[in-house]
């Protein structure tokens, strides 16, 4: 049985035009208004990229809740990071069994072989989710402009008609939208936590499939260091 399945089996019926209704009006209703640009935006750009980065070798846990279309599923998930930039990231049920298994490398995310790819979030915003301002290296930064609240925006350009809007306040990353053309089509946002760490709260929305998925950290425990085969999930 995949994934999907497993997913779909367990998934608890709600209301899809509600989760339609409540994906459409929070997507761009709010958006913080730019008030002037951000000077030198490239030296900007890179000092959030180094202040998000990962700097300590962590083993997070967290709950999840993912709701599509009208149905809902949710259970527990660790996260394992590594410097500079290497995440693992694995979902369970609450009874233990595996729903989904991905790593994130640099620019690069893996999944196993023949495991569905619509889940979780583009590398970006798989990023984001912990925090961490990384665009890809295609993507070229179109400019900033500095929001209300103080907050700034750092727009990128990538292929295909795509965008990505970062929102960055005290150089912690707060939201991140991807837009095809002028239309917001994906998008994280995060509650910052009391400890100055990883995200206390991401919540991701694809808001063409209507799928939502809700991370809310549990805990973070300091590591030494991990087997490296966990970064390739393919292999296992």
């Amino acid at each position: 049985m995949t994934t999907k399945r497993r997913c779909r089996s367990r998934r608890i019926v709600t209301s899809g035009v509600t989760l339609l209704t409540l994906m459409t009006t929070a997507c761009g209703s709010n958006r913080p208004v730019a008030i002037g640009p951000i000077p030198a935006p490239d030296r900007a750009a890179q000092s959030v990229g180094e202040a998000t980065r990962l700097t300590e070798t962590a083993r997070i846990e967290f709950r999840w809740e993912l709701n599509e279309a009208g149905s809902r599923v949710d259970g527990i998930g660790i996260a394992r990071v590594e410097p500079p930039f290497r995440a693992r990231l694995d979902l369970f049920l609450d009874n233990g069994e595996g729903v989904v298994s991905a790593a994130l490398v640099e620019d690069e995310l893996r999944l196993p072989y023949g495991a569905p790819d619509d889940v979780l979030p583009p590398v970006e915003l798989m990023w984001a989710t912990l925090g961490v301002f990384r665009p890809l290296a295609s993507a070229r930064l179109a400019g900033g402009e500095k929001l209300e609240g103080g907050a700034r925006r750092f727009r990128y350009a990538g292929p295909d008609d795509l965008a990505l809007h970062y929102e960055v306040a005290n150089d912690r990353v707060q939201a991140l939208e991807m837009l095809e053309g002028s239309s917001v089509v994906q998008w994280v946002r995060l509650t910052a936590a009391d400890d100055g760490m990883y995200p206390a709260e991401a919540t991701y929305r694809n808001l063409v499939d209507f799928r939502e998925l809700k991370i809310t950290r549990t805990a973070v425990i300091s590591a030494q260091s991990f087997d490296p085969s966990i970064w390739d999930p393919r292999a296992q």
